[in-house]
C-alpha cells in the first residue's frame, strides 16, 4: 500500500491490512509455521483457489507474507510470515483469546 493510500487512523489502517475474513484465516494458519497452497487451502473451509490466490498476493505486496518458489517439477511454493507479519501475532492471538471467552460467556446464557 502506498504511504498516501493508508489511512491515518492506525486501527482503520490494521483493519485494511488483515479486515476481510479470508486474510485473518489465512493468517492463522501461516501463525503456526509455513504453509503450501495446498494445506492452506484444505485448512481454510469455503475459500475459492482464486480468493486465496488474491488474498496471498496482497499480503506478499503489503509485506506480511513472503512467499517462496522452489525450483522443482512441479513447483513448490510455500508461504510464511514475514518480520512484519510476526508482530500481528499478539492480534491474532488476543482475537482467539477474547472469541474463547466470548463463547464461554454466550453459552452460559443459552
Amino acid at each position: 500500500m502506498a504511504k498516501k493510500d493508508m489511512p491515518f487512523c492506525p486501527v482503520a489502517l490494521t483493519v485494511n491490512m488483515i479486515g476481510n475474513k479470508w486474510k485473518l484465516l489465512i493468517l492463522k494458519n501461516v501463525l503456526t509455521g509455513t504453509k503450501r497452497f495446498g494445506e492452506l487451502s484444505e485448512n481454510i473451509n469455503g475459500i475459492s483457489q482464486k480468493v486465496l490466490t488474491d488474498n496471498l498476493r496482497k499480503m506478499e505486496h503489503d509485506g506480511i507474507l513472503v512467499r517462496t518458489v522452489y525450483p522443482e517439477v512441479p513447483p513448490r511454493v510455500e508461504y510464511s510470515l514475514s518480520a512484519i507479519g510476526e508482530t500481528m501475532r499478539p492480534i491474532i492471538t488476543a482475537m482467539e483469546i477474547w472469541g474463547l471467552e466470548y463463547k464461554k460467556i454466550i453459552s452460559k446464557d443459552w
